[in-house]
């Protein structure tokens, strides 16, 4: 299972707090603007008779390239409750990098789980909700026509995003992970068929929202490669230390072309910058760092991983075998064959960018998506309850 995968599966009560929002400023702090991000404008209409006497409901769907995740929670204080949730591995890229086409197998196994997420979207009855599909839509020949099926067939409507947006999406939803004193972070998602980077500089002032994090974003990339396509080009079930190298040295060639690739490293060098990792690859060396018996979200989000740590725990994964990493309670069978070549990824972009410490996230898209639609909500009903006043105050 991936972070991501784990966060609607570990709840412990479904009101259980999700995310908090930070409530001001952080120490470099100027106030970010009122008007919504773009993204935020991209809301479907209220759905017919939503829940209303505890507050509004909202949803996020994320359909990627191994991964459909559902979130739907309710806003509380700064940030929101989790009331709902939904996870499964699909493996809709399956074949993409090598035939360009969604396959039959992996379209059904995902329409299926679409269902199951139509079904707890029936029965909460969001009255915002947000459903996007990424890179396997994306790249695929015949992506939009099956997004043409299900939603016929199904009834959901899903946008297929561009990687500028999810990279957006992703920054928003981890934001508060970000150090205070911090004057930069890179943060990293990696996909099953992309990976996005996002290099925010906070030096010119930083956004008290988190739903504006992403106007901080000096420089961003989406590398056309993730767990999926580096498994299916180099293999993923015995990978010799030679064969490690060889994707390092793959996704090594794409980093070359990161905009502000040597300002970055410039930046680490004389300010404090971390790394934000949101990735199922970095929650497994967070779980095996922690020597975890089972996945314990509680304890792998937000953690500070060093350098050394980093690089020990990850010894240890590329020295262990498939069988094992089968077995293990932070990989298992799903994610046995695509964690080295995540691992991979993860140490083109240390090695590109050298910092002393990553912190670890378990959220991503589906919240940086309800964020992102409850500040534009809020954002309205102030203006609607204050309006401004035109010519002399009158």
């Amino acid at each position: 299972m991936t972070d991501s995968d784990r966060s609607a599966a570990a709840l412990s009560s479904p009101d259980e707090p999700a995310i908090r929002a930070p409530s001001g400023p952080g120490p470099a702090g100027r106030a970010g603007g009122d008007s919504p991000p773009p993204d935020a404008e991209k809301r479907t209409p209220a759905a017919p008779n939503p829940r209303r006497h505890r507050g509004p409901i909202y949803a996020a769907l994320d359909l990627g390239t191994n991964n459909c995740r559902l979130l739907i929670a309710r806003p509380h204080d700064h940030g929101f409750r989790v009331l709902d949730g939904f996870t499964r591995i699909v493996r809709l890229g399956e074949g993409v990098s090598v035939t360009g086409r969604l396959g039959d197998a992996a379209m059904e196994r995902t329409m299926e789980a679409l269902r199951q997420c139509r079904n707890k979207l029936r029965e909460h009855q969001p009255t915002r909700m947000r459903l996007i599909a990424t890179e396997a839509c994306r790249a695929a020949e015949n992506g939009p026509a099956f997004l043409a099926r299900v939603k016929a067939e199904i009834g959901l409507d899903l946008e297929i995003v561009d990687r500028r947006t999810e990279a957006e999406l992703a920054v928003t939803g981890c934001a508060d992970l970000i150090e205070g004193t911090a004057q930069g972070a890179l943060m990293f998602d990696i996909g099953g068929g992309s990976s996005e980077l996002a290099w925010m500089d906070f030096r010119g002032g930083r956004p008290k929202a988190q739903g504006r994090m992403s106007a901080s974003i000096r420089s961003w990339q989406s590398l056309p490669v993730g767990v999926v396509s580096i498994a299916e080009k180099f293999g993923g079930v015995d990978v010799s230390p030679a064969v490690f190298e060889a994707m390092v040295a793959h996704v090594a060639e794409h980093l070359r072309q990161f905009r502000g690739r040597e300002k970055l490293r410039q930046m680490i060098a004389t300010h404090p910058v971390h790394l934000i990792g949101t990735s199922g690859t970095v929650t497994t060396l967070a779980g095996l760092h922690l020597g975890l018996e089972r996945y314990e979200r509680q304890k792998v989000d937000g953690l500070w991983m060093k350098r050394g740590e980093v690089d020990e725990t990850m010894k240890v994964l590329l020295a262990m075998p498939f069988d094992r990493r089968v077995a293990h309670p932070c990989i298992g069978r799903d994610r046995a064959d695509l964690v080295l070549p995540g691992c991979a990824i993860f140490e083109a972009i240390r090695r590109e960018w050298p910092t002393e410490r990553v912190r670890v996230a378990d959220r991503g898209l589906r919240e940086g998506i309800l964020i992102s639609l409850m500040d534009a909500d809020r954002a309205h009903s102030r203006a609607v309850r204050y309006p401004r006043r035109n010519g002399n105050g009158g």
